[in-house]
């Protein structure tokens, strides 16, 4: 069986697009993705960046609180079912536009929306509030970051989870997920270079406007 490590922020819109493609390759390979941590304020916080998007990423921050407990709680599985909720409803049904623009955004009822929706208790968004739980959201921020180093964002995926430090890169950065055979075969690309420990970087920019369908 293959494993990933998939270090995501709930209010990424990358993250998401890509986390959506790599469901999909799991749910037509033997694909395993083991969901990790990687918060915007953290990687931010040195950096100046607009109040608006200091706002949105504070707010990643308390939702990876919540992951955490989750992930205390119910393992992997429960935080993967999290994630699709929180970002169905961010992200798919265009939530995240108010978030990242400014507007007041009802953080309590977004936790509380998704926890249901993925069938867990409610009790779990206390841990919003838990800033002890920073310490693992920051060590998994630093971990993904001394695998690929400082100057990328999220997604980042490890591709092999027994070689972290050759096999991590950020991205795949899409515009739309790739669905069915394309998917795998994006998949298949993709875990070849990971496997040659001397490739940095493959980049251009984006090919179209962000399509979360």
């Amino acid at each position: 069986m293959d494993r990933i490590e998939f270090f995501f922020d709930p209010v990424c819109p990358f993250a998401w697009l890509t986390s959506r493609w790599a469901v999909e390759v799991s749910e037509r390979t033997d694909l395993r993705i083991d969901w990790r941590f990687i918060s915007l304020r953290v990687l931010n916080e040195e950096r100046e960046t607009f109040e608006r998007h200091r706002q949105a990423h504070l707010a990643g921050l308390h939702l990876l609180r919540v992951a955490d407990a989750v992930r205390s709680e119910h393992g992997n599985d429960g935080v993967g079912a999290y994630y699709t909720a929180l970002g169905t409803e961010l992200h798919t049904q265009g939530r995240r536009d108010e978030l990242f623009g400014g507007e007041e955004i009802d953080l309590d009822g977004l936790v509380g929306r998704a926890l249901a929706t993925a069938g867990l208790s409610g009790e779990l968004a206390a841990a919003s509030g838990d800033a002890d739980r920073d310490r693992v959201v920051r060590a998994e921020t630093d971990l993904a970051l001394s695998r690929t180093g400082a100057d990328v964002g999220t997604p980042i995926i490890t591709f092999d989870p027994d070689r972290p430090d050759t096999s991590s890169f950020f991205g795949p950065v899409v515009n739309r997920i790739p669905r069915g055979d394309e998917a795998v075969e994006l998949w298949d690309a993709l875990a070849t270079v990971a496997r040659i420990p001397g490739v940095a970087e493959l980049k251009r920019s984006l090919r179209g406007t962000l399509d979360f369908t």
